[in-house]
């Protein structure tokens, strides 16, 4: 797990490695300021000259201006190094999402992503920032005082070798009880943030059925469970601080008293008045380098699960890679299933699709039909490769998909998705996601055949009109045409529309199939519809029906030849109710 994440250090490695080195640094001075202040303070009591206290004094200015220095420069350091790993660190998750298939981001929800990219990432960085940094300081501090403490102080230094070991056994137990909690309030933190999203997306379905104060207790009780896990886990780390605080002070008592007897009783001959004081700074320091420990190990507690959960991301592969030699261009926009099933898990007991024999010429348009669940979306799934045949192949351009380069794949496939999104930006930012390089002249020729141009025209900046985020200030059909324009803008050879003009007006659904049949009648055309009208002049109809095609043909053909279609037909067609009822 350090390696995997060590690897996000990258170009920060120079400020992680520079920060112990000035910490170093900057704690030997300090445990040497104490050691000066004994010797001035001895020389005092034995009536020193002005000259002797001003150069102590100068000594002393110095040491503290130096380990003020190097204070600071290794919170610059610490702080760059920090903030550069968390940024890497949430690039390469991000990167690596990126890369995923659709089969290994079914594995994780969206809002766990996105907490592990948030809330898990500040932890870890937190983390990074005490370890090299305050972990440093901590152990050294104590080790350097506890040895200057023996030298000056001798067998009155032994009480740090009780205190260390009960504060040690305290926190181990602590971290024991703690570590579980954290686990299981980051699963829940994952839960709460599903639940803000899914409220957020479907806003308007909340308030439609006046399910407000519903939501608003789901809510509640999910933000109630995490609470309740997070202060039993706070109330266990913050034993921490009153056992650490009782240290420090049994520890003080001990050498005030004992030492304060020891200078009285000793006359002096045994640990003199400086000394005493310098025993008493470097019992301070190491008890207050052991409470910087804690407060590691705290973090460090609350972090692991975070660590843990965000390389449960980065080691994540897709399964789905390029091959090597891959193929880098697609001959032409030909189909072809063969003896395909495939199912979404190597857990799931039944296939998703099952025997399915199918081939398509290129530039033939193609409609599928079927009832819901029937796989319609998942057949065409498997054409760009979203997903991986679990048997059988899929060809297009005569070559196994698996052979190609996937980017050259999916750049001559174009699929307008079922549940397609705008982003945020302007039209021409939109539609640019086709094709980044397309001229205004190839976006208003895809707008046309899309019959998007004609509401594009009609506002006020035109192609310049900003889209708010999902395309929230446009309707369905608009947001519709405008993503079947983006995927004609790369002109692929074979076009997927996965129930695209379902918000669509049949007149307008009519005008884009014609679009499509007069402009690029090289290209593949693939229609999935619930409409019949929708598909009923195609090349040829594909009929779907629990995971297997039922029948293929014509319009004409498969009213004679197939039960489901004519029913479907029949079920939307007010000229074919006429004639049921006659």
């Amino acid at each position: 797990m350090i390696k995997i994440l060590a690897r996000s250090i990258r170009e920060y490695k120079k400020p992680a490695i520079l920060t112990p080195i000035l910490v170093i640094v900057e704690v030997i001075l300090e445990c040497i300021i104490p050691f000066i202040i004994a010797n001035l303070v001895n020389q005092m009591q034995a009536g020193c000259s002005m000259d002797v206290i001003v150069r102590y004094g100068i000594q002393l200015v110095v040491m503290a201006v130096l380990s003020l220095v190097f204070g600071v420069a290794a919170g610059n350091t610490c702080a760059t190094a920090s903030t550069g790993f968390a940024r890497n660190l949430r690039q390469d998750m991000f990167y690596r999402i990126q890369d995923y298939s659709f089969e290994n981001i079914d594995k994780f929800s969206v809002s766990s992503l996105v907490t592990r990219m948030t809330t898990d990432i500040v932890n870890v960085q937190m983390s990074f920032m005490m370890i090299i940094r305050v972990a440093i300081r901590g152990p050294l501090m104590m080790i350097f005082s506890f040895i200057m403490g023996f030298a000056m102080g001798g067998r009155l230094a032994m009480i740090f070798l009780v205190t260390i070991p009960l504060l040690g056994i305290g926190l181990a137990l602590v971290i024991r009880k703690a570590t579980p909690i954290f686990r299981r309030v980051f699963r829940k933190y994952d839960a709460l943030n599903d639940s803000v999203q899914e409220n957020v997306q479907a806003m308007r379905v909340v308030k439609s059925y006046v399910r407000e104060d519903f939501e608003k207790k789901k809510f509640t009780t999910a933000a109630e469970d995490v609470c309740k896990d997070f202060t039993r886990a706070e109330r266990i780390m913050a034993l921490n601080n009153p056992m650490m605080q009782f240290c420090v002070y049994a520890g003080m008592v001990f050498v005030l008293s004992f030492g304060s007897y020891a200078v009285i009783s000793s006359q002096g001959t045994e640990i003199a008045v400086g000394q005493m004081s310098a025993i008493l700074t470097y019992s301070f320091q190491i008890l207050m380098s052991l409470m910087m420990l804690s407060m590691v190990f705290v973090m460090i507690t609350m972090s692991m699960e975070s660590a843990e959960r965000i390389v449960e991301v980065l080691k994540e592969q897709s399964s789905l890679t390029s091959p090597e030699d891959a193929l880098t261009e697609v001959k032409d926009g030909s189909i072809d299933f063969d003896n395909v099933s495939f199912k979404y898990s190597k857990k799931a007991e039944r296939m998703a699709l099952s025997d399915v024999d199918l081939h398509i010429k290129s530039g033939e348009l193609i409609g599928i039909l079927g009832g819901t669940g029937s796989s319609k979306s998942t057949l065409v799934q498997l054409i760009p490769r979203l997903y991986d045949v679990t048997e059988g192949c899929v060809k297009v351009g005569g070559r196994d998909v698996r052979q190609y380069d996937l980017d050259a794949l999916r750049n001559d496939v174009a699929v307008v998705l079922q549940k397609n999104v705008l982003f945020s930006g302007t039209i021409k930012d939109n539609l640019r996601w086709g094709n980044p390089d397309a001229t205004d002249e190839e976006m208003l020729e895809a707008c046309r055949l899309a019959q998007a141009d004609e509401f594009i025209q009609q506002f006020p900046n035109k192609y310049d009109t900003w889209i708010e985020q999902g395309g929230s200030n446009v309707s369905g059909g608009q947001k519709q045409r405008l993503c079947i324009a983006r995927a004609l803008l790369k002109k692929p050879k074979v076009l997927i529309l996965d129930d695209s003009t379902s918000a669509v007006d049949t007149r307008t659904d009519a005008l884009i199939r014609q679009g499509f049949r007069e402009f690029i009648p090289e290209t593949t055309k693939i229609i999935i519809a619930q409409r019949v009208a929708s598909v009923q002049d195609a090349d040829r109809i594909i009929v779907m029906d629990g995971g297997r095609i039922s029948a293929i043909g014509s319009h004409d053909e498969l009213m004679k030849t197939s039960e489901i279609y004519r029913e479907v037909y029949t079920s939307q067609n007010k000229a074919g109710d006429q004639d049921g009822e006659e």
